[in-house]
């Protein structure tokens, strides 16, 4: 992952939450040492294995008390720059071991956070992407795994906000397709396992990861140039680094 971040010099890493395997102190200060030693900034979720599992009463009355002292304090941070909006929302609760939710609060506030210090650079509107850990949508590769509670109504917030990408993790599998019918053309980014051994499926034993590329600016005749380039990355034990396994073209609204 190191190699692959110094070659292709990411804006800003992304990760779509699971940063421990059981919410552990010294496991968070692992993944920060880590993703502060690769560079760029980055931008993280809490995912249903970074809220203690086994340690109940830690659960039920500090569940982010690990996260927020080790990690970091901030459970939905964002991301502004001259092209680019990135908006974290955390769908990891403390009553469920596996599934995640959105709550009426975070859907209430998604268009005034996308919103909320301007959308454009000049005349070109910023990419807006929405980050989370639970997945919103049955893509195929993701058949089987249930979707996070007020998904729906989440996707609704997040096309009236002009959200472009919404990136997401849990289920260990890669997946890329556009989302269900809102109103404006929605593109679900699922990253796979990209640090540990828990790949499901044809990514089992693998670590897989996403590169985004964003192509935006005027055309000519007035028009706008809005897209993104996903190539999902796969680690290559032969060649010992991430090779590309797929590209997906996303036409942006």
């Amino acid at each position: 992952m190191e190699a692959l971040v110094a070659d292709r010099r990411p804006d800003l890493v992304v990760v779509s939450g699971d940063l421990t395997q059981r919410a552990k102190p010294r496991q968070f200060r692992q993944a920060r040492r880590f993703l502060e030693g690769l560079g760029p900034p980055f931008l993280a979720v809490p995912g249903n294995h970074d809220v203690p599992m086994y340690r109940v009463w830690e659960r039920l009355l500090d569940r982010y008390g690990a996260y927020r002292r080790h990690f970091s304090p901030d459970l939905e941070p964002s991301f502004r720059d001259a092209e680019l909006e990135v908006v974290g929302l955390n769908t990891a609760f403390n009553l469920t071991i596996e599934d995640g939710r959105f709550t009426p609060h975070q859907l209430a506030a998604v268009r005034e956070r996308f919103l909320g210090d301007g959308s454009t650079e000049g005349d070109v509107p910023k990419v807006r992407i929405a980050v989370a850990h639970h997945p919103l949508a049955a893509l195929p590769e993701l058949m089987g795994w249930r979707t996070a509670r007020r998904s729906g109504e989440a996707l609704t917030a997040f096309a009236a906000a002009g959200v472009d990408l919404v990136l997401a993790g849990h289920v260990h599998v890669a997946a890329v397709g556009p989302a269900p019918d809102r109103g404006r053309r929605l593109w679900l980014v699922h990253s796979g396992t990209s640090t540990s051994r828990r790949g499901r499926g044809t990514e089992r034993g693998r670590n897989t990861c996403n590169l985004i590329t964003l192509d935006t600016g005027p055309q000519d005749a007035g028009c706008l140039r809005r897209s993104a380039t996903v190539e999902q990355m796969l680690w290559s034990e032969q060649a010992e680094r991430f090779e590309v396994e797929a590209v997906h073209d996303c036409a942006l609204a």
